[in-house]
């Protein structure tokens, strides 16, 4: 018998989406025939063309839209609705503008149960958490800052620290470092590598930058265009920990320029007709 720790955390088994009824009847399908196991602890990374259906796969593995056939299990439950157990972050940090830095990190503890419940007899306990998780990405100093005093680099590491605070089992990343520069999207790297080696989460991070998906993931998964579905899987065996000193290697540039080849044969298959 599998023993738990064996058992996929995400498992989805021939899942495909069209968004509507009418669609489904045409065999009009924004993703298509996705299977796809990934371990207990795993970072995966999701690439491809855009309106690849990448961001059709999050709202898939959070419950926010069923699969028209197929079956998901997450943390080996069926997905029936939006799940607890993960957290989001985007492109846009999305503070709310009237909240402090500390109180925007706390607010999926108002919501979230457990935590709701506890949330006025803990808000104490609640608030050094979620003090601490700042303090952790480099933003000690500003959590009594408004999200209109923090840079855009700031903002995204609060916007990570409100995805984590209520210690979910996935994290969900949808280009969350697309906006920012060079320099800060990199520190970013360092920032979500260092809490996922501390606390071994499932992340599932949907980006363009290869570079970004070979120094992050352990696995990355290219997608077709739509309909999307995956055509190929990479294992990144290049060792941990990683320092940004790897991404100059022969080593890394030669899994990123397979990666594009990847991508570049999907937009050329897509571009001839059928």
């Amino acid at each position: 018998m599998t023993g738990a720790e064996d058992r996929s955390f995400i498992d989805f088994r021939d899942v495909w989406l069209a968004y509507n009824d009418e669609l489904l009847r045409a065999g009009q399908f924004a993703v298509e025939a996705i299977d796809l196991q990934v371990r207990q602890g795993e970072f995966i990374a999701i690439v491809g063309p855009s309106g690849c259906g990448k961001s059709t796969f999050m709202k898939l593995a959070t419950g926010l839209r069923p699969p028209s056939r197929g079956r998901i299990l997450i943390d080996g439950q069926p997905v029936t609705g939006p799940l607890k157990i993960s957290g989001m972050a985007f492109q846009a940090p999305s503070l709310l503008p009237w909240r402090t830095t500390v109180d925007n990190v706390m607010l999926p503890l108002e919501i979230v149960e457990p935590f709701r419940s506890n949330f006025k007899s803990k808000r104490k306990e609640y608030e050094a958490r979620a003090r601490a998780l700042l303090q952790k990405v480099g933003l000690g100093g500003y959590e009594d800052k408004f999200p209109w005093q923090l840079s855009g680099g700031m903002q995204q590491r609060a916007s990570i620290c409100r995805a984590l605070i209520h210690e979910p089992k996935m994290l969900l990343l949808d280009e969350p470092f697309g906006a920012l520069d060079a320099f800060t999207r990199e520190e970013l790297w360092c920032i979500l590598r260092d809490l996922w080696t501390e606390q071994r989460f499932n992340v599932v991070l949907v980006t363009h930058d290869l570079r970004e998906s070979v120094f992050l993931a352990d696995t990355v998964y290219v997608m077709s265009k739509s309909p999307g579905r995956f055509v190929a899987k990479r294992e990144i065996d290049l060792p941990r920990p990683r320092e940004l000193e790897v991404t100059y290697t022969k080593e890394f540039t030669d899994i990123v320029f397979e990666l594009r080849s990847q991508i570049g044969a999907v937009r050329r298959t897509s571009a001839v007709p059928s």
